[in-house]
């Protein structure tokens, strides 16, 4: 009987930890037909890149980090992207919770050439989404978000580059 009660007293305890653990703020989840969030970050090599400097351009904005086996394996499609769309797309990869020195000895053993804001902490990343990553968000030129994938599936390189062309004014003919 007094097992009985603990577990009942338990119940409500529970639910309310399960109803407390969404990583991120509410309403975040940035959706297709969404327009980016504002937000400003340095790059890698110093410069900064916000919402307002990806106006006129088709852009890829990747959350990750390289300790998540599913981002290790989204990073390849995303520098193909890069490599081979040149500057028609603004690639920006940002970290969610991992410094820069880890993030450019990833780079290096695995020959990326990506630019990307290494973030400490998740403002940036709870501006678009509560958890989850990688997280890839496919935007026109006007702003708004396209395409969004996450984890499941994951974004190969035809699905990225097929919404990368249809947003091009050329549809990708311009490809360097």
């Amino acid at each position: 009987m007094r097992l009985m009660k603990k577990f009942l007293a338990a119940i409500p305890a529970a639910m309310l930890l399960v109803s407390c653990i969404r990583e991120g703020r509410p309403g975040s989840e940035i959706a297709p037909g969404d327009r980016l969030p504002d937000f400003v970050v340095e790059m890698n090599d110093g410069s900064l890149v916000s919402t307002a400097s990806l106006e006129g351009s088709v852009s890829l904005i990747m959350f990750f980090n390289t300790g998540c086996p599913d981002c290790r394996e989204e990073l390849p499609a995303v520098q193909r992207i890069y490599d081979e769309f040149g500057s028609c797309v603004r690639i920006v990869c940002i970290s969610r919770e991992e410094g820069r020195a880890g993030i450019e000895a990833y780079w290096r053993e695995n020959g990326l050439t990506l630019p990307y804001s290494a973030q400490e902490d998740r403002e940036v990343y709870e501006l678009f989404a509560g958890s989850g990553v990688p997280r890839v968000y496919v935007s026109s030129p006007d702003l708004v978000v396209r395409n969004v994938y996450d984890d499941d599936p994951i974004a190969g390189y035809d699905e990225l580059a097929a919404d990368i062309r249809g947003l091009l004014p050329s549809g990708g003919l311009q490809i360097e």
